[in-house]
């Protein structure tokens, strides 16, 4: 046991763009210490209270689309759901992922696939199966970067826009971050001012035949926590004091296709 809880400390501490991302998950807590890693987190665990809040996890069968080490992956087993389907590009966090399955005994409900989503071919391959919900956080802003081949801003705009069009096939329930820049480069925003209207607006006026928009969760600094809240008109406008990405709504959508 000792040297497989090494092994996922070697390999949550290997370095990348995206790496150290996310807090471990409730499984692993009692394995791991988080003291003896360097975590960067991005509010995983209040995303996670708004997600349970809002959407029926048990029984459900689900896909993590980007799934980095796989924290949401983990909980929503952990709160009841029946499969799991974990796509993830980094080889070392996909291989953290299968080892962590290994050490938790999860491994017949988590397909692992070590690889970026491909929008055409494994939303075909979806199709086959029947998907209640999935995770797309802080992904398809990287189109053109990590994944894909896309060369200016209004590419990516309108490619964004299509692969979400093309998931109100795949599964009922889309749970949904982008992020306000394009690779996540500052000057090149997706949005005129950057603004939480803007995106909230654009998917809306976009989507309105494919998705029908649930919930949209915004983040706020309370008595110094930060909590998800419903939209309201008062935490809509940008709060450039909790940083670019707690501006980042999360978008609960409901499929018209299915």
């Amino acid at each position: 046991m000792k040297a497989d809880v090494q092994n996922l400390i070697t390999l949550y501490q290997k370095t990348s763009k995206h790496s150290n991302y996310q807090v471990l998950p409730t499984q692993l807590k009692n394995i791991i210490s988080e003291e003896s890693l360097q975590i960067k987190s991005r509010h995983e665990e209040e995303r996670l209270t708004y997600i349970l809040d809002k959407v029926k996890v048990a029984d459900s069968v689900f896909c993590d689309i980007g799934g980095n080490s796989g924290f949401f992956t983990f909980e929503l087993l952990n709160h009841g759901a029946q499969k799991g389907i974990f796509y993830e590009g980094n080889r070392d966090h996909a291989a953290f992922v299968q080892a962590a399955s290994e050490i938790l005994n999860l491994q017949e409900k988590i397909e692992i696939h070590d690889q970026y989503f491909d929008f055409q071919n494994d939303i075909a391959d979806s199709l086959k199966k029947h998907i209640d919900v999935t995770i797309l956080f802080n992904v398809l802003h990287h189109v053109g970067d990590d994944y894909g081949h896309i060369n200016n801003i209004e590419s990516a705009r309108e490619n964004i826009i299509n692969e979400l069009k093309k998931m109100a096939q795949m599964t009922s329930l889309l749970v949904f971050q982008l992020g306000f820049n394009w690779m996540g480069d500052r000057n090149r925003c997706l949005f005129r001012e950057g603004t939480k209207k803007e995106m909230i607006d654009w998917l809306k006026d976009n989507l309105r035949n494919e998705w029908e928009i649930l919930h949209i969760g915004i983040a706020e600094n309370h008595e110094n926590t930060i909590v998800y809240r419903d939209v309201n008109s008062s935490n809509i406008e940008r709060n450039d004091s909790l940083g670019e990405f707690l501006n980042r709504p999360i978008f609960i959508l409901k499929s018209k296709l299915l």
